[in-house]
């Protein structure tokens, strides 16, 4: 017995993902300015011949060569200008050391996988030639994409996987079903388009067209529920988390193999969090509110004779596939299975519910009018703001991962709340304070390492230049009065809070390692969290009673009466047995846990930005995107040799207009008068926020 297609796919995925890796290159892409940041694998170097492999993510597969694709400086036929700040193609970035996400191998390893034969059949030959055409198969398909889709039909031997014999298999049908309901994840139903099959036979060159367009559509689809279908640095600089998109190939071989429960697979990639869900029944409950229709896609079809119910037609099978219905009506005790060229009153009600979108008469019969409507795109309907919103906010939840973890720390930033869950279960929250709307706190997933009592504080570039080196200019003493220790090192300025009561960090901070250099931390202006608005800080997240989430998250034998012994003893690290993840989300509307939406105040203008990018609202990210002003990289250099105390005010002045060189590491410290003598820790680019009470001095 043979083999299935998705079988033999599915096994040579396995086989050909023992072998290795190739070595990457970058994709060529249109030079327009993309927003869709895309995770996907990568896949061959356009100057690789026949024989070279494609890392592509889930497999490695050889490719047939494409002239028209290798020369030097070719578009890629698959990918257009931008035209908006949706829906446009992008590379695939590297992760956060700028090292690319494939693997190097040796030319043993790259030369195991022997070069995929031109194929001698037929449809073989006209897939083939099909992937090395460089006219598009679908708008945003990237070249990475083409390239790892040519990988997994070489690895079939170039077999078609979704139409055999004429017709569409049961997999690719389950996979139009879910693309025809695209709408309820939020996702653009127009994007994924399903070729139709019509009533007339098909040659190999029409057929390798259908196939490879729906391959395309089912990858899109898959990319865009992982969150690539935004470049979020368009949004904002500091919207930072780490994409888990699949790779085309992978997608294919996935799907592929599931049969009829491809559509499953295929939902599979939206998020599954409580949060998401809650949000996604209160979009189905809005739009069925206001009677939207949830199959918009354009749909091709024959004209012929008005259809009512109990007709049959051999065009109600493509009414049934993009209007999500069971290929036919399902039998029961008084009745047969009903035939799937039945016009039969599920496919009526469809076509009813249809038309009231369209604003036909929604009579459920099949006219001329129906049919024209279905093959034409539906222009862009006004959304209202707050399906906009609910929109906004599943679109945050691709974000995150797709497991939070067992264990993790969530911070929502607009509703200044942080949760701790442990086993699955909520263990503790508490009040937050972010940062403020010119020092906002980044949103990004990282890993929580370790804790820090007693922490001594490096004031940051930005604020050391900005507020600190004006104040001493003005007054020498400035430092001392507040016990900051000014250091002077190789021609550089830095100031150091020591630990204590009035230091910024508190008596406590919680550290995970990230670009943004952000963390968690105590702080001594414990009278701040009362209030309702707490965007007070300069990125950093402050937390309400440290102790006790301390508790929470570091090891049972640092209870917080043990950490609280601690206090005044000097600097102690405290390393956590296993890594604890840690999420800084911003949700304007989100599910509490009892599944109610509770809306938060869009404290960074993000909501805006993003409407605007998922074509919800009007306008322009060039406007609507504030600038926000990157924090300084740097120390100060004075422009003498170091100054003595009581000099030290006019060497500031001199100082606070001359940007040391990046990297800048101070040597000797120079005390101001009183301060206490420290060595200066790394200064940290991102530092806290100006105080508004009284009750302390500090920045944070």
């Amino acid at each position: 017995m043979g083999a299935s297609r998705s079988a033999s796919v599915a096994l040579a995925a396995l086989m050909a993902g023992c072998v290795g890796y190739a070595a990457q290159a970058e994709p060529r892409l249109d030079p327009a300015p993309s927003v869709v940041q895309s995770a996907a694998a990568p896949s061959a170097s356009p100057e690789q011949g026949q024989g070279d492999t494609v890392a592509t993510g889930a497999i490695s597969a050889p490719v047939l060569p494409s002239p028209d694709l290798a020369k030097p400086g070719a578009a890629g036929g698959d990918v257009q200008a931008p035209a908006s700040p949706l829906d446009t193609g992008k590379a695939e970035t590297t992760n956060a050391e700028g090292s690319s996400a494939g693997a190097e191998v040796g030319s043993e390893a790259a030369g195991a996988v022997a070069a995929a034969p031109v194929p001698t059949d037929p449809m073989g030959a006209a897939l083939a030639a099909r992937l090395a055409d460089p006219a598009p198969l679908l708008a945003r398909l990237s070249t990475k994409d083409r390239e790892a889709m040519q990988a997994f039909y070489g690895l079939g031997a170039f077999k078609p996987v979704w139409v055999v014999d004429g017709g569409f298999t049961p997999a690719a049908k389950a996979a139009a079903s879910r693309l025809s309901l695209a709408a309820e994840d939020g996702l653009n139903v127009q994007a994924y388009p399903v070729p139709v099959i019509g009533t007339q036979g098909l040659t190999e060159a029409q057929t390798a067209e259908i196939e490879l367009k729906l391959s395309a559509a089912i990858v899109l689809y898959a990319k865009d529920a992982r969150g690539a279908r935004i470049n979020l640095s368009a949004i904002s600089r500091l919207i930072t988390p780490t994409l888990d998109v699949p790779g085309a190939d992978a997608v294919l071989t996935r799907v592929a193999s599931a049969g009829p429960q491809a559509g499953t697979v295929l939902q599979g990639y939206n998020p599954a969090q409580a949060g998401y869900l809650a949000l996604k029944a209160r979009l189905a409950s809005l739009r069925n509110l206001h009677g939207a229709p949830m199959a918009v896609s354009p749909l091709t079809i024959p004209a012929g004779p008005v259809l009512k119910v109990g007709m049959h037609d051999p065009r109600v099978p493509a009414l049934r596939r993009h209007f999500g219905l069971p290929t036919r009506t399902a039998g029961t005790l008084d009745a047969a299975s009903g035939e799937p060229d039945a016009f039969d009153a599920n496919v009526s009600a469809a076509v009813a519910k249809f038309q009231r979108g369209r604003g036909l008469p929604a009579t459920g019969t099949l006219t001329p009018q129906t049919v024209t409507a279905l093959g034409r795109a539906e222009a862009s309907s006004r959304v209202g703001d707050e399906e906009a919103t609910v929109l906004v906010n599943m679109e945050r939840w691709r974000w995150l991962p797709g497991d939070l973890g067992r264990d993790y720390v969530l911070v929502n930033i607009p509703e200044f709340r942080l949760r701790v869950v442990r086993n699955g279960t909520q263990r503790d929250e508490t009040r937050v304070i972010v940062g403020k709307a010119e020092t906002p706190t980044p949103v990004f997933s990282g890993m929580m390492e370790y804790a820090v009592v007693n922490p001594s504080w490096n004031v940051p570039p930005s604020i050391l230049k900005n507020e600190f080196l004006p104040a001493l200019a003005r007054d020498p003493n400035y430092a001392a009065r507040r016990g900051y220790e000014v250091v002077y090192r190789n021609g550089n300025i830095s100031v150091r809070q020591p630990p204590g009561e009035r230091n910024a960090l508190g008596f406590i901070k919680f550290l995970f390692p990230n670009n943004h250099a952000v963390y968690l931390h105590d702080t001594p202006n414990r009278s701040l969290f009362s209030a309702s608005q707490r965007a007070m800080s300069h990125g950093c997240v402050r937390v309400d009673d440290p102790f006790r989430f301390a508790d929470s998250v570091l090891p049972e034998a640092w209870s917080s009466e043990r950490l609280k012994k601690l206090i005044g003893k000097g600097e102690r690290t405290i390393r956590l047995p296993e890594k604890l993840p840690v999420h800084l989300a911003y949700f304007t509307l989100d599910a509490d846990e009892r599944g109610s939406l509770r809306s938060f105040s869009d404290l960074y203008g993000h909501d805006v930005r993003m409407k605007i990018a998922l074509g919800l609202a009007p306008g322009s990210l060039l406007v609507a995107k504030a600038p926000v002003k990157a924090p300084a990289k740097v120390a100060v250099r004075p422009t003498a040799p170091a100054p003595s105390a009581a000099g030290l005010s006019s060497e500031i002045r001199r100082a606070a207009s001359h940007p040391a060189p990046s990297g800048a590491n101070p040597a000797r410290a120079v005390r101001a008068p009183g301060a206490r003598s420290a060595e200066a820790a790394p200064v940290d680019p991102w530092g806290p926020a100006p105080a508004p009470a009284p009750v302390s001095r500090g920045w944070w």
